[in-house]
């Protein structure tokens, strides 16, 4: 009998995914990175690949199920005439049960490895007396990149196909999630619309050679940036961007900290101002939960959230990452201080996982080490706001008698103007220094 080999979800993180695609079935015919299904998440959607050239034999999900890491999505019955395929992936083998039930995780789990592409894993095989010859296959960590555009791989291919650049293109599924419709609608309006400078709303960016002008270099954009730039252009097109700025008076808060840096040391972390300004934060976003929300895709409701996951901007080498510190509202100073310098370690090191990336409610962007003042923040969306921090510094501030030196922090809180209007922004700017002047707020 020809070998079957299982076909297992691969890393996605933490939270389960929906299975919204079966893309074969018993009996089709499969080339090695041919898609199988197709999974999506709260924020984005990826296709897990078939590992070799075969024969679907058994399907075990179907479109609706919730699945994790580990669960098996079909077996799949090698050609023979395929070669040997060499393991790249450390794997367990056994027959495959007769009830089709998943092994054990000692059974089937493979051993955990650095992100790569999908296609540069291979089953390993093993021989087993008491039945066919089965190979347990788990596609190597995906990650995060398939989060660009809110489309599957699929979809990305088809707009490929046609030259549509997604990021243009408005999704009509789940989540804004865009389908193979979007593109064909996509291409039908530009057939139809006026050329550039004729009334079209973004005229192409001309291209210019600028060796022309002078010595060039071309530099390859980091993954990062390649990853973040359509996120931020969506977000930008998308969320009628406003920034309030705003200051707040950390004298007080200053000289808590540094009372307390010999003690947060002993204890083996650094207390910094980001972790009184993450609780400060929490403490803001309870007073005014549309801040801490997002539009729902039917665009007539607004989800409030009774969670406070923090996105953190982490400078690295490659641009820009935004790590999550997940239920800031439930942790000590000292906690956070000790997670934030864990997970900033983390994001520079390449070491983190993707559920380490999703799932935040509110972002803070912090250039108080690096310098600057007020600035600009682009709105993460789905996320409704974004507070952007700059260097404090110390300022004459009249106390109603006299000036006093007083150190003050320099806050920018962008927001989706389609939900938070300017009079709440102010209000929110305006408590959240409150708290930050005076932390015993924080206990009431």
């Amino acid at each position: 009998m020809a070998e079957l080999i299982r076909v297992s979800i691969p890393d996605i993180g933490d939270e389960p995914a929906a299975v919204v695609e079966v893309l074969v079935s018993p009996g089709d015919a499969v080339a090695v990175e041919d898609s199988l299904i197709t999974l999506e998440s709260d924020k984005a959607s990826m296709d897990v690949p078939s590992p070799a050239v075969g024969r679907v034999h058994d399907i075990k999900v179907k479109t609706g199920d919730r699945v994790s890491e580990g669960d098996l999505i079909l077996t799949l019955e090698e050609a023979p005439e395929t070669g040997p395929i060499e393991p790249e992936a450390q794997v367990a083998a056994g027959p495959v049960p007769p009830d089709g039930s998943q092994e054990s995780a000692a059974e089937s789990s493979a051993t955990e490895q650095a992100p790569r592409p999908v296609s540069a894993a291979a089953p390993a095989v093993a021989a087993d007396p008491s039945g066919p010859e089965v190979a347990t296959f788990a596609p190597a960590h995906i990650e995060e990149d398939f989060s660009s555009v809110y489309a599957s791989p699929a979809v990305r291919r088809y707009a490929r196909e046609l030259g549509v650049d997604l990021t243009r293109v408005r999704g009509s599924g789940r989540g804004e999630r865009i389908l193979n419709k979007d593109v064909q609608s996509y291409v039908k309006s530009a057939l139809t619309a006026p050329a550039a400078g004729e009334g079209s709303v973004l005229p192409a960016t001309p291209v210019i050679d600028f060796s022309k002008f002078g010595p060039i270099e071309r530099r390859k954009l980091s993954r990062i940036q390649k990853i973040s730039g359509p996120n931020l252009q969506r977000s930008w097109l998308h969320a009628p961007h406003v920034t309030q700025n705003d200051w707040a008076d950390i004298t007080e808060m200053e000289a808590f900290r540094k009372a307390h840096s010999d003690e947060a040391q002993a204890k083996g972390v650094k207390l910094t101002p980001l972790a009184f300004l993450m609780k400060a934060a929490v403490a803001a976003l309870e007073e005014f939960p549309p801040v801490n929300a997002s539009l729902d895709s039917d665009g007539e409701h607004l989800v409030l959230k009774g969670y406070y996951h923090l996105g953190i901007a982490v400078d690295t080498e490659d641009g820009l990452m935004v790590p999550v510190i997940r239920d800031v509202d439930r942790k000590g100073l000292y906690e956070l201080a000790a997670e934030l310098g864990e997970v900033s370690a983390a994001t520079r090191e390449g070491k983190l996982k993707p559920g380490q990336l999703q799932g935040a409610s509110f972002t803070i962007s912090s250039l108080g080490g690096i310098g600057g003042s007020h600035f600009s923040p682009i709105v993460n969306t789905p996320e409704v706001a974004i507070l952007g921090v700059a260097r404090a510094v110390t300022q004459p501030v009249w106390d109603g008698s006299e000036f006093r030196p007083r150190l003050m922090l320099p806050l920018s809180l962008s927001y989706d103007h389609r939900v938070i209007d300017g009079a709440m922004a102010v209000r929110f700017t305006s408590y959240l220094g409150r708290v930050l002047s005076d932390l015993r707020r924080l206990l009431l």
